[in-house]
């Protein structure tokens, strides 16, 4: 494995657009990068036992989720030819309609930002120890279960 620093995946609620917006800007002085590919992923307001989800409460247990976030890293370093990745995960409270999962990857070519990015989002989503609680308008929660829908 490479020596490559491990990196804090966690932010405090919500990730913002300037948070987004500052995290492109970083690249543009890197004149090798020809593609990046963004995963963004935002809390639905889906109504669950007549219920609306007003919120997601993200909580994680940290040390295990930096490491296999570190594990999945190196994985991905090896099997694409990135520039760079970076993936970020909220903590606490979201609301319904901001973003929860930031994935950002950047290479010379479309295909591998592209392709490393959609195996990036599987991974995260089925390895990394992050659960939620789906909370809903009358303030009662459920616990979210990550459930992928069949492609047609």
């Amino acid at each position: 494995m490479s020596e490559k620093k491990k990196k804090t995946m966690f932010v405090d609620g919500p990730i913002t657009p300037a948070f987004i917006a500052e995290a492109i800007l970083k690249h543009s002085a890197n004149l090798e990068i020809g593609a990046h590919d963004i995963f963004l992923g935002q809390v639905r307001a889906d109504e669950i036992k007549e219920k609306k989800v007003i919120s997601i409460l993200y909580s994680a247990y940290e040390p295990m989720a930096e490491d296999v976030v570190y594990e999945i890293r190196e994985a991905i370093f090896e099997k694409y030819p990135l520039t760079c990745l970076h993936i970020y995960h909220s903590l606490g409270n979201v609301k319904a309609g901001e973003i929860s999962l930031f994935i950002f990857t950047s290479s010379k070519h479309r295909k591998a930002a592209i392709d490393a990015c959609s195996e990036l989002v599987e991974r995260v989503k089925a390895e990394v120890p992050v659960w939620g609680r789906e909370i809903l308008e009358d303030e009662t929660y459920i616990w979210k279960e990550n459930k992928e829908i069949p492609q047609n």
